[in-house]
């Protein structure tokens, strides 16, 4: 029987950089496809369920809906649009037929648009672009249009690709239109997404297979639910899957194959997931019932146990060493504290995050993660201290290839929009980290855009140092390029620490005589241990402070001497400034309810030892 096509379905994936308004406008459509009643409660950027999602108003994990448009079905992926998740746009792609690419109708095309750009058309897959936030005072989206095309060509587009449809949305306000003679009509009345569904009807593929062949449905995602356990997420390559049929599950790690049955079968509708009896070619659906499944297995009958292939992940570029919380204070805040417990969660997380990677050590202590960016990493450091967990991570470090006997580096593409009186700091401050200037547009609306190569070493630790010299106006934002030679060796922490000289509890007097040499990070009565880290010295050098000492108790008393004393209030860092502060021979132990610096070698005295030995 001849591939059919099923022409009620539309498969779509939206993609595009950070903050350019993807779940806004996915908000929007189940809004207006009637997908919540008209007295429902919903939040806003609904499809950002997990915690640290709201909080840091980013796309992490991509995640499913359906709406339904007239007589047409729409599956839609969210994707992430930090390049550190870019394994989650990945494998998605696998499950759509054509994207949405959501460009900002000032910003334009960004780092992790040209990234995730770059996946979907070496895919094949049909774009229609969104020029989003049209509604914006400093909108050009005539501009922006120019710059996409210059984009798919750089990319090598076919010329079908290049043929792209545009829809012009505010998904804000809820409203699209194609063509732009139309922007002030609509800034002044709205409007609804009309367009943009037609579009999706219009230009998206429907799905082509065939029914009556043997099952093929790939695993891209999965998810769990506490009563009914792993569900597998993918969408029907060939042939129907039903509830309770015999299946084989193809490994994707080792190619050997098990039997298992459908227990329960789910498609989406909505923000929900509804229970069907049986799913077609093109469907994305959840399978539940199998426990050992994974990401790239494929589920097939039992009589024709045909693998389909997997995308290839890229590699990772920063590595991480993950171990026992050894701290005076280790075991007071967490639940899970031993090697076991963090082993048996690392090895967890390699099952769905498939763009990470985890190895063993010579210790049983201590597992090295790689992962795609600094990003990456700290939110699974976050996520695990949520969780219960305590332990300790290093300094995140480069991963290094060697090709044909050249090491090799990762490289990223840096873009950073400057106020132009600080143009000349930044470039200075790039520069002594081996960047290189690859493109500078002339000024705009006071912002100069500065396009660099850079080592990914390189930018460890200058995130605090590009908002300091910008006065927190920059904007920075990279994606990782490939891998070049390596590029020498860069200075990225010119200064030193404070380090606590004994146990105890911190003290006003102690501080404030420690505050003489360099900014703090804690302030008084906070538990401290010896090697601890409590401050930076502006200096190239570690000082050893007594944070914990009190006044000398007299019973004298001289004009002035008993005055209050003052604290400069104690700079507080988040879980990623720790990490970019590190320095090779310190730290970050992290618990549930403290994130705290300190040094591998606790002793002041074995440390300095050690330094000795160095200086001879």
């Amino acid at each position: 029987m001849a591939s059919e096509r099923i022409e009620h379905l539309r498969n779509i994936a939206i993609i595009a950089h950070v903050d350019h308004g993807k779940t806004t406008l996915v908000d929007v459509m189940l809004r207006q496809s009637g997908t919540f009643r008209d007295n429902e409660q919903v939040a806003e950027r609904v499809m950002d369920s997990n915690d640290l999602e709201r909080e840091r108003g980013i796309t992490i994990l991509a995640k499913n809906t359906a709406v339904q448009y007239e007589d047409l079905r729409i599956n839609i992926v969210d994707t992430p649009g930090h390049a550190d998740f870019g394994g989650e746009v990945e494998r998605v792609l696998k499950m759509v037929d054509g994207v949405l690419l959501l460009v900002d109708a000032y910003d334009g095309p960004m780092p992790q648009t040209r990234f995730v750009l770059r996946k979907a058309l070496s895919m094949g897959l049909t774009s229609i672009v969104v020029i989003n936030k049209v509604d914006r005072a400093d909108a050009r989206p005539a501009e922006v249009h120019d710059h996409i095309l210059e984009l798919f060509m750089e990319l090598g587009a076919t010329d079908t690709q290049l043929d792209f449809p545009v829809v012009y949305a505010s998904s804000r306000e809820g409203y699209a239109f194609t063509d732009l003679d139309e922007l002030d009509e609509h800034l002044a009345h709205g409007g609804d997404l009309h367009p943009l569904f037609q579009a999706i009807r219009d230009h998206i593929p429907c799905p082509v297979g065939d029914e009556s062949m043997p099952l093929q449905m790939l695993v891209s995602n999965l998810d769990y639910d506490s009563y009914i356990g792993r569900i597998a997420v993918g969408r029907v390559e060939r042939g129907s899957i039903r509830m309770g049929m015999q299946a084989a599950v193809v490994s994707f790690a080792d190619g050997t194959h098990s039997t298992a049955r459908i227990a329960k079968l789910f498609r989406f509708e909505g923000l929900h997931r509804t229970e069907t009896d049986s799913a077609s070619v093109g469907e994305i659906v959840c399978v539940a019932g199998i426990p050992d499944i994974n990401i790239g297995d494929t589920i097939c009958p039992t009589d024709a146990p045909e693998a389909l292939p997997f995308i290839d992940i890229d590699e990772p570029t920063i590595a991480m060493t993950f171990s026992v919380n050894d701290s005076p204070f280790a075991g007071r805040e967490g639940r899970f504290v031993t090697s076991r417990h963090l082993r048996d969660r690392l090895f967890k997380e390699m099952e769905t995050n498939v763009s990470m990677r985890l190895e063993e050590t010579a210790t049983p202590d201590a597992f090295v993660v790689k992962g795609r960016g600094e990003l990456h990493l700290s939110i699974l450091i976050e996520t695990m201290r949520r969780q219960g967990y305590e332990f300790q991570v290093s300094k995140p470090r480069v991963i290094v290839k060697e090709v044909e006997g050249v090491a090799m580096e990762p490289v990223e593409l840096l873009l950073v929009d400057v106020p132009e009186p600080f143009v000349g700091v930044v470039m200075q401050g790039l520069g002594s980290r081996k960047a290189e200037l690859v493109n500078m547009l002339p000024p705009e609306k006071g912002y100069v855009r500065l396009e660099f190569k850079i080592p990914s070493r390189g930018l460890i630790g200058y995130r605090s140092e590009f908002l300091t010299d910008t006065k927190g106006n920059g904007i920075m934002n990279t994606v990782v390029s490939g891998f070049e030679p390596w590029k020498g060796e860069i200075e990225t922490r010119p200064h030193g620490v404070l380090v606590a000289w004994e146990d105890g509890d911190s003290v006003t007097y102690g501080l404030y005589n420690a505050q003489e040499r360099g900014n703090l990070f804690i302030g008084a009565g906070v538990p401290v241990y010896e090697g601890m880290i409590v401050g930076e010295c502006p200096r190239d050098e570690d000082i050893v402070v007594n944070i914990c000492k009190k006044k000398h108790v007299t019973n004298m008393r001289a004009s002035g001497s008993d005055d209050a004393l003052r604290l400069v209030p104690p700079k507080l860092m988040s879980l990623e400034q720790c990490l970019e502060f590190l320095s090779d021979d310190e730290l970050v132990e992290v618990t549930p309810k403290t994130i705290r610096l300190r040094k591998r070698i606790l002793s002041t005295e074995q440390r300095a030892k050690l330094r000795s030995r160095k200086d001879t």
